[in-house]
Parts: C-alpha cells; structure tokens; sequence
C-alpha cells in the first residue's frame, strides 16, 4: 500500500495585512537562509544541510516541504548519471531576492567583528557584493575563504555560485577577508576598497570598467 505524505497546516497570523501574510510563508526560522543557498540554483539536500550549519535534518526536511507546499520552491530528479533529488525556486522563491538584500543591508551594524563561534561559507559575501556592483556580467571573487562567482543584472537563473566563474568571467576580483568584511559591515564601499587598493580588479566588461573608474 503507498504511503500518503501527510503535510501539517501551515500556522498563521490570521491578519488581514500582506507582511503578516508574508509572514505566514517566510517568517519560520531557517527560511529566508533557505533562499539565500537556492540564489546560487538548483541544491542538493546534501548540500544545503552543508551549508546551513546549525540546522538540523528534521528542521531541514520540514521547511523545504513547506516552501514546496507554499509554491517558494520545486523539487525534481536529475536525470542519471546524477539521479539525485535537487530543490531550486521558483519564480515567486525568486522574487525574495530583494526582500534579503533590503533585509541584509539593514543588519549590517548587527554584524561586528566576527566571532570564534561564527561559521562563515565564502558565497555568504555574494549578496552584500552584489549590491555594490554596477553593471552586468559574471564577476568572479577570491577570497581566503574560497571563491564564488556572481551574476550581476541578471533577472533570470542563479544569482551567484560557488567556485570560479563558468568560462570566462567579465571581471575578477581579490581581496583579503578584513576587507570583504568591513564591506558587508557597511563600514567601506566596494569603491572606496578598490581606490584604496584594497581590492584588485581585472577584466574588461562592464562591471570592471565601473569600479576602476568611479
């Protein structure tokens, strides 16, 4: 006999208000850091549990079948060799976005020095980064920590992606960790590092051509 997957009801506000009812799809703790790992595309659960740390598997599993049921996300088999189960937004997870850049840019002052408790993944700068650059293209960013590449523009697809850049990148940039920090701090523009030489930019598209000539 198949088994039924059975889905608890979805808790609510019951206001008549849409940020209470965004609420309702995006308030549960572990939500929205759920987005933040599917801007960089379709995640495995592997990957994703990786990513979060602190989150636990339970925790993990109920959330995404909620945003599942909510219509933030979609589910799918990758075809073999993969043949593994990956999550991915959808449109409507999709258009979070500048809910968690406005939401990112608000805590800045929150951030502080880091702390020996911290966990930190390099593709968490990729969103402070993204608000800082200008133009559009595929930027690619070393840090100590690792590399990831960005999409500045884009308004479809990945917003950003662990690793160097696939092909060829329209802009690179390095820097050391104090530096990254002190910009998602709020502390230093992404423009001011680079002027400062605090940030090495090379390249010729767009995005490269903004920052060496602001």
């Amino acid at each position: 006999m198949s088994r039924l997957r059975v889905m608890s009801p979805r808790r609510s506000y019951d206001q008549y208000c849409s940020a209470a009812r965004a609420l309702d799809l995006v308030g549960d703790r572990w939500t929205l850091l759920i987005v933040r790992e599917l801007l960089a595309g379709p995640r495995r659960y592997t990957d994703l549990h990786a990513d979060l740390p602190g989150v636990s598997t339970d925790v993990l599993a109920s959330r995404l079948k909620d945003m599942e049921r909510d219509g933030l996300t979609s589910r799918r088999r990758l075809p073999p060799p993969g043949a593994a189960y990956v999550y991915e937004l959808t449109g409507r997870g999709r258009e979070l976005l500048p809910v968690l850049q406005a939401l990112g840019t608000w805590g800045e002052g929150e951030l502080g020095e880091r702390r020996p408790t911290d966990a930190v993944r390099a593709h968490w700068f990729a969103l402070p980064l993204l608000r800082a650059l200008q133009g559009e293209g595929i930027v690619e960013v070393r840090l100590e920590e690792g590399e990831f590449h960005l999409y500045a523009g884009a308004e479809e697809g990945p917003v950003y992606g662990d690793g160097p850049a696939p092909g060829e990148a329209d802009a690179q940039l390095a820097m050391d960790a104090g530096t990254c920090e002190a910009v998602a701090r709020g502390e230093m523009t992404l423009t001011d590092a680079v002027r400062a030489g605090r940030v090495t930019v090379t390249g010729e598209g767009t995005v490269a051509k903004a920052l060496r000539e602001a």
